[in-house]
């Protein structure tokens, strides 16, 4: 077996026997997570809170305070799927660097605008 095929049995079997995991950081003032009944609760700045149903095969921990978030599952895609899901509400932008990242990512950092 070669392709698509057998890297989808190798993800499963990898999956079963060791899982996989995906680590985001969320940074800025302020911005935190907290996790009640399989439901994490972001605080991202915004005026409202978030509120992210976790699926029943995905283990979300949190450390730090809130401000790393940990998502282990079987299933190499649905964990993928998790974390960007979180990541989307607050992508880190380019000028402060906040926003929720993925904990290997590097944020292109830009200059602001110069006052003449």
């Amino acid at each position: 077996i070669h392709g698509l095929v057998r890297s989808l049995i190798q993800n499963m079997v990898i999956g079963v026997s060791k899982g996989f995991v995906k680590q985001l950081e969320i940074q800025g003032v302020g911005f935190k997570a907290t996790m009640a009944n399989k439901k994490i609760t972001l605080n991202l700045g915004y005026s409202h809170e978030i509120v992210y149903p976790v699926p029943d095969s995905i283990v979300v921990t949190l450390e730090d305070g809130g401000t790393k978030i940990k998502i282990e599952g079987p299933d190499k895609q649905l964990v993928g799927k998790v974390a960007s899901e979180i990541r989307s509400f607050y992508p880190p932008e380019p000028y402060k660097g906040k926003g929720v990242r993925y904990s290997d990512e590097q944020v292109k950092r830009k200059e602001g605008k110069t006052v003449q």
